[in-house]
């Protein structure tokens, strides 16, 4: 031992063997630590005893004995105690200091079933010989008078309670079947005793009867509810105890449906019994629970000089309210651009690829940043902007650059992504909303463009849909901002005007906004599909026009050119066009001339006989010799021949320039686009 105390330089103390109390002892202690005082002696014989659990927590009024316990003391003493008032029940197991061989945990387990069945015996027995008892008890009594003292220092009036001979009130507690199951007696001192061996346990008594609709309270004792009953001309079921909220909430529900108004009225105890078992029964059962401000119960606190009729009363609705009163106050719309970007609002445009649709929510944006004061005669707020961007992210800062340039702003609030982002995920919204949070100002929008470049899943899912949707609902409540999403459209004709994927988008959205291009150098038409707080407004329209940035060269010296979203005429109405036959003629050469790679020639478009040739035969699958038919000069009736008589193109070098300034421009501008 010496050489062991060298090597711990706190020393070596010998371990001391742990102290065992008697069986006895740790019974009462395992009794105390729930809150029940036990019994000076405990019988130790299998048999049920019962005592006043006393002072801590549990109650115990007069000669009322609540507590109970059955203990086998035999081998390893076991068995269960517990507290009808309280709901107390418990396990026990002496602890032998030493892990129980297999054999005596069979033994334990054996005895906890030998007490719960003796328990439930000896209980049903009682309950059997009570309710012969008390029913002959209760049809003995006489009618209470109000003078009898309890109810008179109560101030209660007796509401059919009736009086024994040895002048104690008395009270029932009826089963659900209407059936006498005991007797609660209540001495003047207001001391309280159950009928011994009378069933307790979801028991109650109705005080008061009404035919019309509203509230049936639940209390736990007679004075209460006979307190609420005349304060509130409601009926009032008396439960007798905490622990019997739950069970008697419960069969009221199931008696009265899911539609009855159940007001539980807690007692305010010292000790928080009353208010954790009508917290319960609340929860359960979809009742609304009551409780006094101070220590006490609803008739101490009558008895105290305060309303009790106020205390019962429903609280004023902080959800639903009046509808006049919902009407007069003030709810006008803010708005971002005037008719079309609503403030705080979940907006999307959408548009086939290509149609126009980034330049058109551009020009809002960068309007918005610049300060600039309107838009096609629409009012504009100068906020701060942040566009997500996840792709095009080249020719997005050549349309940002020719904007300021033909708007002559020169600095904008505005901030753009550099890539883009899963926004539906847990990463990817959090990344997005530091990195607004990090900015000097909120935003009061946030564009993400395009949908699908931030969409995790699949857009034709109504749950991924949802993510997305949530993610956006998020930042608009983080920011108090709006949150506008660019979006493409179907591909079939029917589906040009609508977006594209689940129906779960359009129905989340305030704001649904078409971008449907002109054809034929007809403008970009711009339709509002869904306004949800306000009146539609009536299309607007633009046009795509190419600008020369400033300072900026291709590598072969040419300036580089985009274009700006600018405002156009609405197009006159056109009659049923007569001649379709040169519209084909036209959108033939044009896709001809884009596949063959779009040559120009002094600023004009250029389509060499092979290029446009080549199209037809391979991207057309047409004959040869008919496609030599359609490319000869002479031929009035087919391709070329009818586009230059209608001086649509032009001859030049080995094919035709387009001379037709209309379509000559919108063939630039698709190839700028």
């Amino acid at each position: 031992m010496a050489n062991l105390t060298g090597i711990f330089s706190g020393g070596f103390t010998p371990p001391t063997e742990k102290r065992i109390d008697p069986p006895d002892v740790q019974l009462k202690d395992a009794m105390l630590a729930c809150g029940l005082e036990p019994p000076e002696y405990l019988v130790m014989d299998g048999k049920l005893h019962r005592f006043r659990s006393g002072t801590k927590g549990s109650g115990g009024k007069g000669g009322d004995k609540p507590g109970w316990y059955i203990i086998f003391g035999d081998g390893v003493p076991a068995g269960r105690f517990g507290c009808w008032r309280s709901g107390i029940e418990q396990t026990w197991v002496a602890d032998t200091g030493r892990t129980l061989t297999p054999a005596e945990q069979m033994a334990h387990a054996m005895r906890l079933a030998e007490a719960r069945a003796a328990r439930e015996a000896e209980l049903a027995k009682q309950h059997e010989v009570a309710a012969d008892t008390v029913t002959i008890i209760w049809e003995s009594a006489q009618p209470a008078s109000p003078d009898h003292p309890y109810l008179a220092r109560k101030g209660i009036q007796p509401h059919g309670a009736r009086v024994t001979g040895d002048g104690r009130l008395v009270v029932p507690l009826y089963s659900e079947d209407g059936t006498l199951a005991s007797l609660q007696y209540i001495a003047h001192d207001g001391g309280k005793l159950y009928h011994p061996g009378g069933q307790t346990g979801g028991k109650f008594w109705q005080v008061g009867v009404s035919d019309d609709p509203g509230p049936l309270y639940i209390a736990e004792g007679f004075a209460t509810a006979a307190s609420i009953h005349e304060a509130s001309g409601r009926p009032c079921v008396v439960a007798y105890s905490a622990s019997n909220l739950v069970p008697v909430t419960g069969a009221l529900r199931e008696r009265f449906g899911v539609s009855a108004e159940l007001v539980v009225v807690a007692d305010n105890d010292a000790s928080g019994v009353g208010q954790k078992y009508a917290e319960q029964a609340c929860a359960k059962y979809g009742a609304r629970m009551v409780i006094p401000p101070e220590q006490g119960d609803a008739n101490d606190w009558q008895a105290a000089g305060h309303d009790l009729s106020l205390l019962l009363s429903p609280p004023k609705s902080d959800w639903l309210i009046p509808a006049d009163e919902f009407a007069a106050q003030p709810a006008p719309i803010e708005w971002l651009v005037k008719l079309w970007l609503q403030a705080e609002a979940l907006i999307m445009v959408h548009g086939p690829s290509g149609g126009g649709k980034t330049f058109v929510v551009l020009d809002w944006c960068l309007r918005m940043a610049a300060g600039l004061p309107a838009w096609q005669g629409c009012k504009v707020r100068p906020a701060s902007v942040v566009y997500l961007a996840g792709e095009g992210h080249h020719g997005l800062r050549g349309r940002i650059a020719a904007w300021k340039h033909h708007n002559s702003v020169s600095s904008l609030k505005m901030w753009l992504s550099r890539d883009g982002c899963d926004l539906n995920t847990p990463a990817g919204y959090l990344r997005v909303l530091e990195q607004v949070r990090s900015l000097p100002e909120r935003p009061a929008l946030i564009v993400v463009d395009t949908l699908h470049r931030f969409l995790l899943g699949d857009e034709n899912s109504a749950q991924d849909a949802k993510t997305m949707l949530d993610a956006c609902a998020a930042l608009m409540s983080e920011f108090g901002c709006a949150v506008l999403l660019v979006h493409h459209t179907g591909v079939s004709d029917e589906a040009q005007h609508r977006a594209r994927g689940s129906s779960a988008w359009r129905g989340a959205l305030d704001i649904e906004i078409s971008v449907v291009p002109g054809k034929e150098g007809a403008p970009i038409e711009l339709v509002q599909r869904k306004s949800k707080d306000a009146e539609q407004a009536a299309p607007r329209y633009c046009h795509l026009e190419s600008v020369a940035i400033p300072g900026w060269y291709d590598e072969d010296g040419e300036p580089v050119t985009s274009a700006v979203a600018v405002e156009a005429e609405q197009p006159e109405a056109k009659e049923e066009k007569k001649d379709s036959k040169m519209a084909g003629h036209k959108k033939m050469l044009a896709e001809g001339w884009f596949s063959g790679g779009a040559e120009e020639r002094h600023g004009h478009p250029y389509v060499s006989r092979s290029a446009l040739k080549a199209y037809m035969v391979s991207k057309l699958a047409m004959r040869e010799s008919t496609v030599d038919t359609y490319l000869r000069p002479g031929k009035d009736d087919h391709l070329i021949g009818a586009l230059l008589l209608a001086d649509v193109i032009a001859p030049h070098e080995h094919g035709w320039v387009v001379t037709s300034p209309e379509m000559a421009s919108a063939m630039l501008l698709r190839k700028a686009i």
